[in-house]
């Protein structure tokens, strides 16, 4: 047997033996959180609004990463193990995390409840003002409901529902006294990103992006969706070069100037619409879709909210 054929064989020996003692460690109560209930949850933004509504009452495990992209972040043996032996998993669904949804799908078909908190939150599809729609994914359900603080009033308290539900151990009285607090909190979030987009002019409330990510803000809020870099739901699409060109046309055509990309995302594709546009393009930082560590701005959902609306104001006033 060759050197590198017992190297992998080792490999895969020690990654089913970490996965093993996940299981046996939570079902002997030496695992992470004890004997205390367990809800792991596949993003952090989903992860964050989750622990709100739990406060101490159960064990919350956010698989995702700060600064992560949904759309590409993969687990490892632990996590997936981790899945399989919670009390409850919540997940976004619609296609977001792609590579994990076949994770959550195996949990599910072992036991474990599962809520989709996208297909909650009455998903609306990808579509923007300008004739031919957004690109691949035309038609599908959009997976960011989170950019509508309302709709996530109403995910968060499926989630509170769900926690009491099938999380054994927690106290229902605490649990619905933290989802009604932060249900005051996201009411307030809420009034003051309408008051703050007031302060837009009708003429500048366009919005261009690097993948089509704010559908349900613009819905909730009234600003057109003039297009996006990546014409996709999705960061692992790519675009031609005849996107480019229909984007730059549609942008001229609606004299919108100023372009949002995700943080967590090189600008790149955004500053080819420097060049394409003459160089007066302005590029706008945004947290979209992923949380940041803590103290990086938008360490939470109501911080991030309220960080993005900040820019996108200055971004379509600003000369």
């Amino acid at each position: 047997m060759s050197v590198r054929v017992r190297a992998a064989r080792l490999r895969a020996l020690l990654l089913t033996l970490v996965a093993f003692l996940v299981v046996a460690g939570t079902a002997t109560g030496c695992g992470p959180g004890d004997d205390r209930p367990r809800i792991v949850v596949t993003t952090n933004i989903l992860g964050d609004i989750t622990r709100e509504i739990v406060g101490g009452e159960a064990e919350v495990s956010v698989l995702m990463k700060p600064n992560a992209d949904p759309h590409s972040f993969g687990l490892s043996a632990v996590q997936a193990a981790e899945l399989e032996n919670a009390d409850l998993v919540v997940h976004n669904g619609l296609g977001l995390e792609e590579n994990v949804t076949r994770h959550v799908e195996a949990a599910r078909e072992s036991g474990v409840a599962t809520f989709a908190a996208g297909a909650a939150a009455a998903p609306l599809t990808f579509h923007t003002d300008e004739e031919g729609g957004p690109g691949d994914g035309a038609g599908a359900p959009d997976p960011h409901f989170w950019t509508d603080p309302d709709r996530v009033r109403k995910v968060a308290g499926l989630i509170s529902d769900r926690i009491i539900e099938h999380v054994d151990g927690v106290d229902e009285k605490a649990i619905r006294g933290s989802a009604e607090r932060y249900d005051g909190e996201l009411a307030a979030l809420s009034t003051w990103m309408e008051k703050s987009f007031a302060a837009i002019p009708e003429g500048r409330r366009a919005l261009v992006t690097n993948h089509h990510v704010f559908g349900y803000l613009a819905d909730r809020f009234g600003f057109r969706v003039i297009g996006a870099v990546i014409p996709s739901g999705t960061t692992l699409a790519s675009p031609s070069s005849s996107d480019l060109r229909s984007l730059t046309r549609a942008m001229e055509k609606a004299d919108v100037r100023t372009v949002f990309a995700d943080s967590s995302q090189p600008t790149r594709l955004a500053d080819v619409l420097r060049r394409e546009m003459g160089g007066d393009v302005n590029v706008v930082p945004l947290h979209s879709e992923s949380l940041t560590e803590k103290g990086g701005g938008a360490g939470t959902y109501l911080e991030m909210m309220r960080a993005n609306t900040t820019a996108m104001t200055e971004g379509l006033t600003g000369d």
